[in-house]
């Protein structure tokens, strides 16, 4: 399939894009009050000297002096010079460094280089193909005719930082252009990661930074993007689901981005004026920080550390035996294009003749009978709210149930029916005594499950890629499982089924934790 041309192969001169960037800021604060404005460089100044403190760093400590004496006793014009300051500091390390000289060589080369990583032994050349790797699915067909009539924002869950690349080849495999998304910052320790991330359209993304200033500037760059022809990815969930679940709720600030920067196409008369959300629902066997993710679940540390900065991604040698012991498995990876939906959270028609009307129908919700733009950021809040709420009705149709997950949810639930408690907390901390099953006992039991997961599927109401038996999803689990994590969620001992790491059992249960599986 031919990929829909994309800005992202004749990017801006960085000047061009920081100056943007500045007078967006300038603009919008030189509209507050003086009591705003000073309430919002001091949101800036406390948030930014706290960072500081953890990190143990002096970066920006020079510009937050000079913000402070400026907001003790200094002029408004004192007070915009070193808010700027922040800005122009912000903006120059949000603005990634795309190439398209290094894009076209990793669509060229990735594909084979990293599948080759995934397939440990090769039986033939076959085996590298990508496709065996990473399976993408959904109207691949409707998503590349939406590249050429507006813009794109892609919607992600979020379950690894292996997300991006992955992601990244899932789009090449389909045919699609060049997404520009946020990366974490944490993701740029890998060295090998951060130079092609930084090239292949990603911007950087500190989530460190609380300030409100950061995050309008984070909007602005957004808006920009999306307003100069550059499809967007970005994770609405914010982080990766700690817990394995799929998410239930999502963040809205980047999410909003999508309807101002439609609103700011109609204002200039643009051609193509149209925003379009797309969710994609990522599932995988094995998830590389699993272990990590679900520790800092259970021990409820997420709202204290934000990012997780010392997790399995950052260390090479274990991203290296990641991909040689787990990708290797045919189909290990599934990106499932869910059906696009306008910025308002609107159903897209498959009809080019319906688009072409619903693009001119929408528009009657910001624009007045004359056809001008009425900026209401009130009412533009609930427009994104239902775009919100859509999202998170649509990532579950997505999920492709596999192996890992469903003999998970069977033994977790197993678990809980012998303590008689759902409480997850009690469950993990189970002594390892009683957390031994016939292997008999749980085949019965799997079966009952997968014949309502074979409903379900046949309803619409989800995927799933799983053996025909259940001898035949128990195997391939315990086999799952065993092929990397330093413990096991499940494992055989003679005649029985035994849970080893509870911790991770619960992880990988989580995937399809939402679903009541059993039937009445």
């Amino acid at each position: 399939m031919t990929r829909p041309p994309s800005a992202l192969y004749n990017p801006a001169p960085r000047e061009v894009v920081l100056k943007d960037l500045l007078a967006r800021s300038r603009s919008r604060l030189d509209r507050l009050s003086d009591a705003d404005l000073a309430e919002l460089l001091e949101d800036a100044l406390y948030t930014e000297r706290k960072r500081l403190q953890q990190s143990k760093k002096d970066e920006e400590q020079e510009h937050l002096d000079v913000l402070a004496r400026a907001l003790v006793r200094g002029t408004r014009a004192d007070q915009m010079n070193a808010a700027m300051d922040l800005v122009r500091d912000w903006s120059d390390e949000i603005h990634g460094k795309f190439d398209p000289r290094t894009y076209g060589f990793a669509t060229r080369i990735l594909p084979k280089a990293l599948t080759g990583l995934l397939a440990r032994r090769p039986h033939n050349l076959s085996d590298l193909a990508p496709d065996r790797r990473i399976r993408v699915e959904g109207p691949v067909d409707l998503i590349a005719d939406l590249c050429s009539e507006g813009t794109v924002v892609l919607a992600p869950t979020h379950v690894s930082n292996l997300d991006s690349p992955l992601i990244g080849l899932a789009l090449h495999l389909a045919g699609l252009p060049p997404f520009v998304y946020g990366a974490g910052l944490n993701l740029f320790k890998n060295p090998i990661m951060s130079f092609f991330l930084s090239r292949l359209g990603a911007y950087t993304v500190d989530r460190r930074k609380s300030a409100r200033l950061y995050k309008d500037v984070l909007k602005d760059y957004s808006v920009r993007a999306m307003v100069t022809g550059h499809h967007s990815l970005f994770f609405p969930g914010g982080t990766r689901a700690r817990s394995g679940r799929v998410e239930a709720s999502v963040k809205k600030g980047l999410l909003g981005t999508g309807i101002v920067a439609w609103q700011e196409m109609l204002e200039a008369g643009r051609d193509k004026p149209d925003v379009y959300i797309v969710p994609l629902t990522l599932s995988f066997q094995l998830t590389l920080e699993a272990a990590t993710l679900i520790g800092d679940h259970l021990e409820d540390a997420g709202k204290q550390r934000f990012i997780i900065n010392d997790d399995e991604f950052t260390q090479p040698r274990r991203l290296a035996a990641f991909a040689r012991r787990v990708l290797d498995l045919d189909a290990s990876v599934v990106a499932r294009f869910g059906d696009p939906v306008d910025c308002l959270g609107n159903p897209v028609s498959f009809d080019p003749e319906e688009r072409k009307q619903q693009s001119i129908e929408r528009q009657r919700y910001v624009c007045d009978a004359e056809g001008t733009v009425q900026r209401d950021e009130q009412r533009d809040r609930v427009y994104t709210d239902r775009l919100a709420d859509t999202l998170i009705k649509a990532y579950p149709k997505g999920i492709t149930a596999m192996s890992t997950h469903v003999v998970a949810w069977v033994a977790w639930r197993m678990l809980e029916e012998r303590l008689a408690t759902k409480d997850e907390f009690r469950v993990v901390r189970m002594p390892a005594l009683s957390r031994r099953f016939s292997r008999s006992t749980f085949l019965e039991r799997l079966d009952v499950v997968l014949q309502r997961i074979r409903a379900d599927v046949q309803d619409g109401k989800y995927d799933s890629d799983l053996p025909v038996t259940a001898r035949g999803t128990l195997d391939q689990a315990v086999d799952r499982f065993a092929s990397y994590h330093r413990s096991k969620a499940l494992a055989e001992h003679g005649d029985d089924l035994v849970v080893e790491d509870t911790k991770l059992l619960l992880y990988y249960r989580n995937r399809l934790a939402h679903l009541e599986l059993e039937t009445p």
